[in-house]
């Protein structure tokens, strides 16, 4: 009889563990799935309260941390998504309901949200052994290296990428990206090309092929490259800057000027270094154009905002007579009618015929001869002259050419007249030579000799 109860009692302790375990089979999948719908059906306040209970009862459980981190995300509350797909992640358990691969893409997302770019690399390494065939996961791999400055690694990726799925625009764009910043021209506009093949609308790619073109001094399909991506607002200012230095490379100073004057006007907040730039480039334009008055406008608008620059400073201070003076000015912006009839009064003042007059390269070149001498029968020495405009001092190789003109002309005299001033070498060079240097200072009291009607005449 004391047998019979004990195997009674032993035999009901076994169906009572049985059906324990036996219900909770049955009853936590279901609560599980009850969890999983209200979150699909976006009851994310449901779904949090009922995730909270089953983590009470049984903090281990990943199916509720996984389902409670997608309701946070839900309610836009991604910190909290991460605390919970963390502490999944700890647990390392995957289930029919918090399987492996979505919970990895999904934590890789906010690592990556969160700039843990370690910990999302990680994520998306476990996922490419998961699945090596899946395109998106080695470009994800490649933006991570990118952004950590591996170049050559996210190269490797982003090519993984467009093997497995050709047609991915934003892999051969990042592809090109990173061999621009290599420095290999060649295989970056091949990869940047290949994007604007499958997205013409990628103005960025626009841009930067733009930038390779110009490089290679192709500037006629620069231009149009640079037409395109203005279509961005982001690229808009920085494509006028572009197509401005380009005409300027081809010396059309006209339509480089008109460029960077819309680059001037369209420029945002935030582009204040591109806005600098442009008023930089338009006022090389006007000097160039001897539009001085304009240029100056630019540097000072420059010097106003970073007065150390590039050499604004020294540009303003080189044009301190041209502000202070009108004569110099006159001198520096007369047409090229007005400066020649300027260039022979000033031959004539120091009592020279002028037999020659030639344009040369910022000014240009007279040849004379000594008007009257005190010994009538007295052969009458030829002096060569240059007039030259220009800011930046003379240097030893422009009095070199000077020199070699004298000989091939049979000149034995000559004088070099510069609106700014002369460098050591080319001082040391004429000193042992029959060559007069007269700077600014020495000009412009030339030009004071001269009547008002012949510095100014308009």
């Amino acid at each position: 009889m004391p047998l019979m109860i004990i195997a009674i009692i032993i035999l009901g302790v076994g169906i009572g563990f049985l059906a324990f375990f036996l219900i909770r089979s049955i009853i936590i999948p279901q609560k599980i799935a009850t969890l999983e719908n209200l979150v699909k059906q976006n009851k994310t306040a449901a779904a949090i309260r009922l995730a909270r209970k089953m983590i009470a009862k049984d903090p281990r459980n990943v199916d509720a941390h996984y389902f409670l981190g997608l309701a946070y995300l839900a309610e836009n509350k991604p910190e909290l998504a991460l605390m919970e797909l963390k502490t999944v992640n700890s647990i390392g358990q995957f289930t029919e309901f918090c399987r492996e691969v979505p919970f990895r893409r999904k934590i890789a997302e906010l690592y990556t949200k969160f700039n843990q770019g370690e910990e999302a690399l990680k994520e998306y390494l476990l996922l490419v052994k998961k699945d090596p065939n899946q395109p998106e996961y080695y470009f994800l791999i490649g933006q991570l290296f990118e952004e950590r400055g591996k170049g050559a690694k996210a190269a490797e990726f982003y090519q993984k990428a467009i093997e497995l799925d050709p047609r991915n625009w934003k892999a051969h764009f990042h592809l090109g990206m990173v061999l621009y910043r290599a420095k290999k021209a060649t295989e970056s506009k091949e990869a940047l090309e290949a994007s604007l093949k499958l997205n013409p609308e990628n103005y960025a790619a626009h841009f930067y092929l733009g930038r390779l073109l110009k490089e290679n001094h192709d500037y006629t399909p620069a231009l149009s490259a640079f037409e395109k991506a203005q279509k961005d607002p982001a690229y808009k200012t920085k494509a006028l800057i572009e197509r401005g230095t380009c005409f300027m490379s081809m010396n059309n100073f006209e339509k480089a000027a008109s460029e960077l004057e819309r680059a001037v006007k369209t420029a945002k907040e935030g582009e204040e270094n591109e806005l600098l730039y442009a008023h930089y480039f338009l006022a090389h334009c006007y000097e160039k154009l001897r539009e001085l008055e304009r240029a100056i406008e630019h540097w000072e608008a420059i010097y106003a905002k970073k007065p150390n620059f590039k050499d604004v400073a020294e540009k303003l201070n080189q044009y301190q007579e041209f502000r202070q003076d009108d004569r110099m000015k006159d001198f520096l912006t007369a047409g090229r009618e007005e400066f020649l009839s300027q260039c022979k009064s000033i031959a004539a003042g120091m009592g020279l015929s002028v037999q020659d007059t030639t344009e040369i390269h910022s000014g240009c070149q007279i040849l004379g001869v000594e008007a009257q001498s005190k010994w009538r029968n007295a052969r009458k020495i030829p002096k060569l002259l240059w007039f030259l405009r220009t800011t930046d001092p003379v240097d030893e190789s422009s009095v070199r050419a000077f020199h070699e003109q004298m000989k091939q002309l049979n000149v034995t005299r000559g004088i070099i007249l510069t609106s700014s001033s002369f460098s050591r070498l080319a001082m040391e060079f004429a000193e042992s030579r029959p060559i007069e240097l007269m700077g600014k200072e020495k000009l412009l009291e030339l030009l004071k000799t001269l009547p008002r009607e012949t510095v100014h005449r308009n």
